[in-house]
């Protein structure tokens, strides 16, 4: 979860769209790489290692730009930035080795419908009739895609819902830093796992190290698509891009674990991704004042 300038930016929408599709196929490819790794070692370890390889990459480059271009006044947004977003990964993480990996990925991407409920309930912010027509939608295809006759239903359900508000109050909490804070992210993340990591400590499998050396190289190559889909093309143009994982999830949960979804759970999805479009395209309208 990158910090990105989306005011300054090249008119390009075809590179910034294609940038911003790879990077949520890379997550989507993330996952289907998580369900396989919390099969040789512990949740815990697998998100210790998803921050660390991103961290190794990441520290260079900040300090090859010098110390000081870290230093922030709002350590405790990047420190609520940091738990949620861990606890995010954590919650989807867990929720991948209790249910079908597209139902726990949809359920924690549909982040965007809480959105609103949180900027309400925190701020009392005015939130319109489209955009409640919006987390209707979005809430009523979680239900139909958790619906009480699925077998499947499990501790996953849960996990994956308190993983998607987490993942609210982070995307929010990148919102109210502004484009000149440093990317703590990982640093922070890293330290925050670390304890958990070595309380639940699973040495991995041999096989396993190389699913946790691709879980952490598909979260940073994302990361650097988006900074590049922001710099050709508008958040608002590309928000609703995030439901392409989804997609992506889906095909390859049929193609590896021959996961098919059953017409009410492809129901939902739809629900959930016109919903979730809803909230995030009338929602920014009406921050921006075009919208009443």
């Amino acid at each position: 979860m990158a910090t990105f300038d989306t005011k300054t930016y090249k008119d390009n929408i075809v590179l910034g769209a294609t940038a911003a599709i790879l990077a949520f196929a890379s997550l989507a490819v993330m996952s289907a790489l998580v369900k396989e790794a919390s099969q040789g070692t512990s949740v815990e370890v697998v998100v210790f290692f998803q921050n660390l390889v991103c961290l190794i990459f990441v520290a260079p480059v900040v300090i090859s730009y010098g110390w000081g271009e870290i230093k922030t006044a709002r350590i405790g947004i990047h420190v609520l930035r940091a738990v949620t977003g861990t606890g995010a990964w954590l919650g989807l993480f867990f929720a991948i080795t209790l249910m079908p990996l597209t139902n726990a990925v949809l359920i924690t991407y549909s982040a965007p419908i809480w959105i609103p409920l949180i900027a309400w309930m925190l701020h009392g912010r005015k939130v319109g009739r489209a955009v409640w027509a919006g987390v209707i939608l979005g809430f009523m295809g979680i239900v139909m895609v958790l619906h009480p006759s699925n077998a499947a239903l499990t501790w996953g359900a849960p996990l994956a819902l308190g993983a998607a508000f987490l993942l609210a109050l982070a995307l929010l909490s990148v919102r109210w830093l502004c484009e000149t804070e440093p990317n703590l992210y990982f640093l922070l993340s890293t330290a925050l796992i670390l304890p958990f990591a070595l309380f639940f400590w699973q040495t991995p499998e041999p096989w396993t190290w190389i699913y946790l050396a691709g879980i952490g190289l598909c979260l940073l190559a994302s990361q650097v698509l988006l900074i590049v889909a922001y710099r050709y093309a508008s958040a608002v143009t590309l928000a609703p891009i995030i439901y392409s994982v989804i997609v992506f999830t889906a095909l390859i949960d049929w193609a590896v674990w021959h996961q098919v979804p059953s017409l009410m759970e492809v129901g939902g999805m739809a629900l959930v991704i016109l919903g979730g479009v809803i909230a995030m395209k009338v929602g920014s309208k009406c921050e921006e004042g075009e919208v009443d």
